[in-house]
């Protein structure tokens, strides 16, 4: 099997690194590939900013909401002096609104976005392995996500969806499934009183499932600040056993 694994520590000597070293040893092991992205040793920019726009605009927004945006207006306004202002006066021409659409996602998409979503459309498997800090996913991680998993490539829209309802996405993803491997700060008795399921609700099923990932498992490697040696081996064993038996490991479907 294709595996993308994303990991984000900035450490390379962290537990969490050892984790990810194990984890890709049991992979090689069953003979399956794996492609790491390290999004910090790449220095990959997690801010959504206006140069993300190509990438949530579509042609299937509803008239009335293309109307309401006035995109030749908002690129124009966006200017920062006379001369980028002319150019893109230029650019726009003539083009309507759909026109203008098409030549954004066509010509001005991020690099960085379009080579990991690449990654992504290559492989039949994603894993996740990262801390949980604060309330979820590192910034870079969540970050990626909000930058890579964008409107026409993870998922659609129906007309439904783009006016609220929650029931009008369209999954586009087609990955046999997902694992994420999270280590924790807090114990398991935390995560078993409610804070896991709200992480999984979040995470697994906005962020993997809800674009179409088929099933997802998320393991948790509970307390690895306070954890002796001995939990601590435990846990480099399950990540090395997670990798080997990746194909066959149980996982919540959608």
């Amino acid at each position: 099997m294709r595996v993308l694994t994303i990991y984000a520590h900035p450490n390379p000597k962290s537990f969490c690194h050892a984790v990810l070293e194990r984890f890709t040893q049991g992979l090689a092991e069953a003979g399956h590939s794996n492609e790491v992205v390290d999004l910090y040793a790449i220095g990959f920019d997690p801010v959504w900013s206006m140069r993300d726009s190509p990438n949530w605009l579509d042609e299937s927004i509803p008239q009335d909401i293309l109307d309401r945006t006035d995109l030749r207006r908002e690129m124009l306004d966006g200017a920062r002096n006379p001369v980028e202002r002319f150019l893109i006066k230029h650019w726009l021409g003539d083009k309507d609104t759909k026109g203008i659409i098409r030549a954004l996602r066509a010509q001005r998409r991020p690099k960085d976005v379009t080579e990991q979503q690449e990654k992504v459309a290559r492989a039949e498997a994603l894993v996740f392995i990262s801390p949980i800090w604060f309330v979820g996913f590192p910034a870079i991680l969540k970050g990626w996500f909000d930058r890579v998993f964008s409107l026409g490539f993870a998922f659609n829209l129906s007309e439904a969806g783009w006016h609220g309802d929650v029931r009008g996405r369209i999954p586009l993803l087609q990955h046999e499934k997902a694992l994420i491997i999270s280590t924790t700060i807090f114990d398991e008795t935390t995560y078993r009183a409610g804070f896991g399921d709200a992480i999984r609700r979040l995470t697994d099923e906005w962020c993997l499932l809800y674009p179409g990932i088929k099933s997802v498992e998320h393991v948790f490697l509970y307390g690895v600040n306070g954890a002796d040696d001995e939990t601590r081996q435990s846990y480099l064993e399950r990540a090395h056993r997670l990798g080997r038996e990746f194909a066959g490991t149980g996982a919540v479907a959608a």
